[in-house]
């Protein structure tokens, strides 16, 4: 599903060069649970970036679905993206003044879904995070554990087959963190491929496979 071959990425920073990715090559299969852990400052965030087209390798090579993406114009990335990847924040990044169903909305109405469509899908989505009765809260009026809830539900509108996750626990106590936790695997279970980028050893550990990249690499 997601193969990396030789990625490299280099970023300019005043006189200074930074190898952010170093000959990176990397394969996920459908329905994998990873996480990928390392140091502030290791990679791992760009790595996420490139997997999720939101940024392009400075050179190797990227297959998603034995497609190479590597050099599509932004356009057919952007479309590739919304039908295949769904995201999740530590900082949850809704929209304040739209209400919980409203955000969850939101990725339908740019890709052009009916409303009558829209509507069924926003009902049965919040009914699987259990938030129906947070349904016209705004996120002022939401929980951190509930504005997470409404993020994974937003990720997973378009129902795609990916789910990238970015310390979704980072900004949750620990009963929070954990109701969140057992959510995105219950959607692995369900066949999504879940990828976690996570400092939290513990919630690394849960994961069917464990990646560390220490200064660009991987070191296991």
């Amino acid at each position: 599903m997601i193969q990396l071959e030789n990625i490299h990425r280099y970023f300019q920073v005043g006189e200074q060069t930074v190898h952010a990715l170093n000959n990176i090559s990397l394969s996920i299969n459908k329905g994998e649970y990873v996480s990928v852990m390392g140091p502030s400052g290791s990679g791992k965030s760009t790595l996420l970036n490139v997997i999720a087209l939101l940024d392009k390798p400075s050179s190797g090579r990227y297959l998603l679905n034995n497609q190479d993406v590597t050099q599509r114009s932004d356009d057919e990335l952007a479309k590739v993206r919304r039908e295949n990847i769904g995201f999740v924040f530590q900082f949850f990044h809704l929209i304040p003044r739209l209400t919980a169903a409203e955000n969850i909305e939101m990725p339908m109405i740019l890709a052009g879904i009916t409303a009558k469509e829209r509507k069924l899908r926003v009902t049965h989505a919040l009914a699987s995070v259990n938030l129906q009765d947070r349904s016209s809260h705004r996120p002022d009026q939401l929980s951190g554990g509930q504005l997470q809830r409404v993020a994974i539900a937003r990720a997973m509108i378009m129902q795609p087959e990916i789910l990238l996750a970015d310390e979704p626990t980072g900004n949750l106590d620990s009963k929070s963190g954990k109701e969140i936790v057992e959510l995105l695997e219950s959607l692995n279970h369900q066949g999504v491929t879940l990828m976690i980028i996570t400092h939290d050893q513990t919630l690394g550990d849960r994961a069917q496979r464990q990646i560390r990249i220490v200064d660009g690499q991987i070191a296991q």
